[in-house]
C-alpha cells in the first residue's frame, strides 16, 4: 500500500518545486516604491474635491491612474515624462 501512494507523493513534490523555482523569479516592490509611486499619481491626477475621493479626480480615467500607477511600479519609482 504503501509504495502505491509513494510515487504519486514524489512526483506532487517534484511538481511544487518546479513551480516554486519558476515564480522565484518575480522582484518585490518596496514600501518606498509604491509610496513614491502614490504621490506621483496623486500629483498626476488631482482629486476632483480635496479631502472626498468618492468625487472623483480632476483629468484621467481610473484605468490611465492605474496604468501610470503601475508603469511607475515597473520602473522602480521613475516615471519618464513623454
Amino acid at each position: 500500500m504503501f509504495a502505491k501512494l509513494k510515487l504519486p507523493s514524489v512526483f506532487a513534490g517534484l511538481i511544487c518545486i518546479a513551480v516554486a523555482s519558476a515564480t522565484n523569479n518575480a522582484s518585490a516592490v518596496t514600501a518606498e516604491v509604491a509610496k513614491k509611486c502614490s504621490v506621483l499619481a496623486a500629483n498626476e491626477f488631482p482629486p476632483l474635491v480635496i479631502g472626498n475621493p468618492a468625487a472623483g479626480r480632476a483629468r484621467g480615467t481610473p484605468q490611465e491612474q492605474r496604468d501610470y500607477f503601475n508603469r511607475c511600479l515597473e520602473n522602480g519609482g521613475n516615471i519618464d515624462e513623454d
